[in-house]
This record gives C-alpha cells, structure tokens and sequence, in this order.
C-alpha cells in the first residue's frame, strides 16, 4: 500500500524495515549474532561502518536498498534475516542511527515512509498516520507470496511463526515499541484487494490536504 501511495502521489517512499534489515544483515555477514543474539559491543564498535541508502529499480518500479553500496534487496528479505531482525532492531543505538537517517530523509516533506515505529517515534507530527493491519494467517498468505515470486523458499507454517514472534518482539521491547498511536487510522485490509486499499488510503490523503 505505501509504495503504490507514494508512486500515485509523486512522493518518495522510505521503508524504514528494509534499513533495519540491512544492519541485520551486515551483522550476520560479519558474525556479530552468535546463536541468536547480538553482540552488542561489536555491533557498536562498527555501526559506522553501515552505510543504507536506497536506488529505485524500473524494474521492480520501486526502491532497492543498498548496503555500503551493494544491491541487498535480495538478501534481506531473506527467512534468515526476517529471523534475526527484531533482537536488531531492539538494540538503542541501533534505533537511534536509523531514526536519525530517517528524520533527514523526511525534512522537506513529501515522503511515504513504511514501519513499525514511524508515527510514533520517527515522524510524531506526520500529517497523516496509518496503522495498517490485517488477521495474520492472511498476512502470512501475502509475505509467502511475495517470497515465493522473488524465489526464496519456505513454507506457511515458517513464515506465519516469524510473523507472529517478529510481532510480540516488536511490541513488548522497550525502545519504540510497535503501537498504535491514538491519532492512527485504522485500516484492517484482511477483506481488501491492492486497489481497495489504494483507494482508501488516497482518500485519507486527499482529505488531509484540502
């Protein structure tokens, strides 16, 4: 839904769970998570040396991220990584730097940004905030897909527990936590196509800026 918003609005699109992804990876690549969990004081020790940007790809008609340059879009959707992220993306200074990344690429406005922690925490003061949710089988069916189109494999059951587990995780840490703001709208797509949800989210656009 964020990235069809932001191609019919014009804007750009963040997703702000891809960046953590990305350190999530760096992390594994260089043995900084050791039976599942991170060492901290390496992670720390390094954190300069991650450096996330992201390159629109015409193909897939949205944006790639890039770590320390190299293509990763790949990788990080990997089940490994979906595994590994949340224990990341609890660690403070690790939140810290990806908040403060993601402020600047919001200064001048126009921007589309997708996580768990945006309207909350990163953008307190977005004109529009969505909390987008939906039962988690059917979110399951929809992340299976999207798996299975970019050839990853796995199976309902793996991608339904890392779900549900990311979720509790995400919720229960004690650096911005996932939550719903009071000034969020709602939307449950679980009985809504691409298009409904398209629609109903152009619509909370367009009656903000009049």
């Amino acid at each position: 839904m964020a990235k069809a918003l932001s191609r019919e609005l014009g804007y750009v699109f963040v997703d702000s769970g891809a960046m953590y992804r990305g350190v999530t990876l760096y992390c594994m690549q260089h043995g900084f998570i050791v039976d599942g969990e991170p060492d901290e004081l390496a992670i720390l020790a390094n954190l300069d040396n991650i450096n996330l940007s992201f390159e629109f790809n015409p193909v897939r008609g949205a944006s790639d991220l890039l770590l320390n340059g190299e293509n990763v879009e790949a990788l990080i959707r990997m089940p490994e990584v979906a595994g590994n992220v949340s224990k990341i993306a609890a660690l403070p200074f690790v939140r810290k730097k990806l908040v403060d990344e993601q402020r600047k690429m919001g200064e001048n406005g126009g921007i589309v940004m997708d996580g768990r922690d945006i309207g909350s925490i990163v953008f307190p003061e977005a004109e529009l905030k969505l909390f987008v949710t939906a039962q988690p089988e059917i979110r399951a069916e929809r992340r299976l897909l999207e798996l299975q189109q970019n050839h990853i494999e796995t199976t309902f059951e793996e991608v339904l527990h890392n779900l549900t587990e990311r979720d509790y995780l995400d919720s229960n840490r004690e650096d911005s936590p996932l939550i719903q703001t009071p000034d969020a709208i709602v939307i449950d797509t679980s009985d809504l196509n691409r298009e409904e949800q398209l629609h109903i989210a152009l619509e909370l656009v367009k009656s903000r800026l009049k």
